[in-house]
């Protein structure tokens, strides 16, 4: 029978097991998708992961871009994909896909009010 303070140390290193494997996680989606961003044109989500930000921001941040783009006249390259929902096929749906230039044009008319968001935008431009 194991003691309470072994019980105590084993919680503690899963706990930190745990948390070392989900930082892992997102600091390894932020290195893909600044690697698929160098290869060529990819969606506003992808350049937005790729500056390393918290993942409640992506999409608040993205739908902001998109915004932008749309005043700008800025139109990515269309593309098809299947996306899948709880591993069922849906239809396919329409994507734009944006270049590096085109997403620093973009973060040029783009002028944020919150922290989060304007950390962003440095790295876009940085970027």
């Amino acid at each position: 029978m194991a003691s309470v303070a072994a019980r105590t140390a084993l919680s503690v290193l899963r706990d930190r097991i745990r948390a070392n494997r989900a930082a892992a996680r997102e600091q390894r989606a932020a290195a893909i998708a600044a690697r698929r961003i160098r290869t060529g044109p990819r969606s506003l989500t992808t350049h937005v992961i790729a500056t390393g930000a918290a993942p409640d921001v992506i999409q608040g941040a993205t739908n902001a871009l998109r915004t932008q783009a749309k005043k700008a006249g800025i139109q990515g390259r269309a593309a098809r994909i299947r996306r899948t929902f709880g591993g069922r096929m849906r239809h396919a749906v329409t994507v734009y896909r944006y270049t590096a230039e085109q997403v620093a044009a973009i973060v040029a008319n783009y002028k944020p009010r919150k922290a989060e968001y304007k950390a962003i935008r440095a790295a876009l431009l940085a970027a």
